[in-house]
């Protein structure tokens, strides 16, 4: 069986804490535990505006919604993701697409 993963393409990401959310409620975590976390980045170059980057990651919680993914479904994160930058499966295919595409996170929890 092909070992599964989370492919999170950070240069799309939006800050919106929607999947922080959507892990929040499938898992029905209190206030503060967090299964996700985005964090924001601001990258100033001398000259240059400032650049923002927002990156979401797993947590030691995140089990990449082995309830829902065992159902055949997507983790809540990816399922709710409104910028779409997140995707789940064979950790071999999400490898291939990090080939040309520099910002992005690789994730899995076994």
């Amino acid at each position: 069986m092909a070992k599964n993963g989370l492919l999170i393409d950070y240069d799309y990401c939006t800050g919106c804490h929607t999947c922080e959310v959507a892990c929040q409620q499938e898992h029905d975590y209190p206030p503060g535990k967090l299964g996700i976390t985005v964090t924001e980045y601001i990258l100033e170059t001398l000259g240059e505006k400032p650049s923002i980057y927002y990156l979401p990651f797993p947590t030691d919680l995140c089990d990449l919604c082995a309830r829902r993914t065992n159902e055949g479904q997507k983790p809540a994160c990816v399922k709710h993701c409104q910028a779409a930058c997140m995707k789940y499966g064979p950790i071999e295919d999400l490898v291939k697409e990090m080939e040309n595409q520099p910002k992005m996170v690789l994730y899995s929890p076994f």
